[in-house]
């Protein structure tokens, strides 16, 4: 049972001590907060404990291991030292006194992220029970906003001693009052009588979410588990389904509902005291100095050959599988985007890409798909055949009589990458629902009576088989069975076709063969030859944050009528895709401007996917592309060849170099 049994008048030691913590290091905030308007809000103060451990290491050893109570004191201790600011503020008219202010406790930067005091929601155990305890997750369900009734005050009729007692969560929220009077006056007078203060109840804003921990961290097998979280007064509403969090709070237990036949048990439960959102650093990746000046040395190096350079850093993509230069350039180029565009009117183009893998079996699909998993920081992995549309966007689930919505892979992978395998065998209108999420990047829901929008940022890599024989003859719709305003949507659409090509066989055997015997050999850290996965991973990473390209100008967009043949794919899409190819492609090369190099590789890039080239008739299949030896010689050809048939159209008369490239 918890109580206060103090007057405000006369504080005891230890609300002094942290009062005269708070004035002296947070005196700004308490100065905002007496100057705010409204005196019914509840106020945040935000305190940092590494802070509070070099002021004062017993306070916080305290604060650490007696949260329950500390708090408490900390939230009268801020009361306390808002009304030692009011009187400095005395001949100020705006000035009002405010009745709620509550101590936010951040935990980033101190010995408290160390993994016995923020370990996985997974391994949350009885011994974290009673100790600041901060975990990390994505909110996957977040409920409606209730008023509960928290604490009251009640008098001894006896010596007419004043207390506040707090509900208990373990015993469902009711009031336990003490057995005799609490007063800690001399003598004491055990009186046993008390009556309820009228109007003395606090009522307090109330929100549940779940939170779940992040897959990347789990092994092959494990589910992710989740624990339920409980935000009060100016903690409510300040997250949705598909943020990322750290949450600071006490674990507690509370009892789950009654059911007929279920046994009662104590569902673990964390009370919240902090919540940081980290959407915007979504990045777990640690990219130190020495490593970008690694990078500069690597392209300083290839000054005089960037394309080499460039494949240097491909081979690294799914070193396993040989060859295959244009879905290795393609997978690269989709995990490192353009750049999203608003224009005036707030209309927003998006910057992420869309890649379709379409081939025969054995053609490593989902091996790419397996590895752009990997590489991306945040990553989602489904198969069509087990995804329902509820699935990939939000579900409506009922909890404890009320509609709640619970975030499918598409919100999870928020930020990230959603690799879907198997997407013919996904069935038609759940392939439908994805459309919005593509363009648009937002999902709007009406269930159960929710209607809201969530944001899902995410680059879609699907993998999928023909329908039957792939007829080079037929247009793409009509070979994958998927429709074309889905096909639209992704920019790049690659055919693999196994022609059963005796020499091509021949190398792939002797590559597969000779990676057996490799894997004994250690791999070194020679950049030139083939990058390992952690370096790409940051590489990646740095290049997405560092260089936002300009924009190329629409050059190309008429040329798309020679492609009647392909009409589901194209669309004005295409030139919206084109932009953003030859802003990722200029990312890749480790620079901020669009040259003419990058935006005649985005042309290549879309043409591969087309099945009947409108320009380079000697693209081929994809699934037979290979390094080549001098790919900046390669270039040059293929840039001679493009240029001259641009030019070629009437439309085109004087494309010459990049001025026409540019705006």
């Amino acid at each position: 049972m918890a109580m206060a049994s103090y007057e405000i008048d006369d504080p005891p030691p230890q609300l002094k001590a942290q009062a005269a913590f708070l004035i002296r290091r947070h005196s700004d905030q308490l100065r905002s907060i007496a100057l705010s308007s409204d005196p019914k809000l509840h106020y945040s103060l935000y305190v940092d404990f590494a802070e509070l451990m070099d002021d004062d290491p017993p306070l916080a050893q305290s604060l650490f291991s007696q949260p329950t109570d500390h708090l408490r004191l900390f939230d009268d201790a801020a009361l306390w030292a808002h009304q030692i600011v009011l009187g400095d503020l005395k001949g100020r008219k705006s000035v009002i006194e405010k009745k709620f202010i509550h101590v936010r406790v951040n935990v980033s930067g101190s010995p408290l992220e160390c993994p016995e005091t923020f370990p996985r929601i997974g391994t949350v155990r009885v011994k974290h029970r009673g100790i600041l305890l901060t975990l990390k997750g994505t909110v996957i369900r977040s409920g409606a906003i209730k008023m509960y009734e928290g604490e009251r005050w009640y008098m001894c009729q006896k010596c007419k001693h004043k207390f506040l007692v707090y509900p208990e969560l373990e015993a469902r929220n009711s009031i336990s009052l003490p057995s005799f009077c609490p007063s800690q006056r001399s003598k004491s007078c055990e009186g046993m009588k008390f009556t309820e203060l009228e109007e003395s109840v606090i009522r307090h804003d109330y929100q549940e979410i779940k939170i779940q921990e992040s897959t990347q961290v789990l092994g092959v097998g494990a589910i992710p588990r989740s624990i339920p979280v409980i935000l009060k007064d100016d903690l409510v509403d300040i997250v949705k389904a598909g943020d990322d969090v750290i949450v600071t709070g006490i674990l507690t237990a509370k009892w789950s509902p009654d059911l007929k036949d279920v046994r009662c048990d104590l569902d673990p439960i964390l009370i919240a005291n902090h919540v940081r959102r980290t959407n915007e650093l979504k990045s777990e990746i640690d990219i130190p100095d020495d490593v970008i000046v690694k990078f500069k040395q690597f392209w300083s190096d290839f000054k005089d050959s960037p394309l080499k350079g460039r494949n240097a850093i491909l081979r690294g993509i799914c070193p396993q599988i040989f060859g295959l230069f244009t879905v290795k350039l393609a997978v690269a180029l989709t995990l490192i985007g353009g750049v999203q565009h608003v224009d005036a009117s707030g209309t927003k183009v998006r910057g992420e890409s869309h890649l379709l893998l379409v081939g025969d079996p054995g053609t490593g699909k989902s091996q790419f798909l397996k590895f752009a998993a990997k590489l991306s920081n945040r990553s989602v992995i489904t198969t069509g055949l087990g995804s329902t549309s509820a699935g990939l966007t939000v579900t409506a689930v009922k909890d404890g009589g009320e509609w709640m919505l619970e975030a499918g892979a598409l919100v999870l992978a928020d930020g990230g990458i959603c690799c879907i395998d198997e997407f013919d065998s996904m069935r038609e209108h759940d392939r439908s629902t994805i459309h919005e999420a593509m363009e648009q990047q937002t999902i709007s829901v009406a269930k159960a009576g929710l209607v809201t929008t969530l944001s899902t940022r995410t680059i879609v890599f699907g993998a999928t088989n023909p329908k039957g024989h792939y007829d080079p003859d037929q247009s793409l719709s009509v070979n994958t069975t998927l429709s074309g305003p889905l096909l639209s949507r992704f920019d790049i659409v690659l055919v693999l076709l196994d022609t059963k090509n005796p020499e091509w066989d021949a190398v792939v055997s002797s590559h597969i063969l000779a990676e057996g015997e490799s894997d004994k050999v250690e791999h070194d850290e020679d950049l030139a030859n083939i990058w390992p996965l952690p370096m790409l991973q940051r590489y990646i990473h740095f290049v997405k944050g560092y260089f936002k390209p300009e924009d190329i100008s629409s050059y190309y967009q008429l040329q798309r009528k020679s492609a009647a043949h392909n009409a589901a794919r194209t669309t004005v899409r295409m030139l919206e895709s084109l932009i953003r190819l030859a802003q990722a492609h200029a990312r890749l090369m480790f620079r901020n401007e669009v040259t003419r190099l990058d935006a005649i590789t985005a042309i290549l890039c879309i043409e591969s996917s087309m099945t009947t080239s409108a320009i380079v008739d000697s693209v081929g299949n994809a699934l037979h592309s290979n390094f080549t030896e001098n790919p900046d010689q390669e270039y040059a050809k293929q840039e001679r060849l493009i240029l001259e048939k641009l030019r070629s159209i009437d439309e085109f008369p004087d494309i010459n170099g990049i001025e026409g490239l540019r705006r």
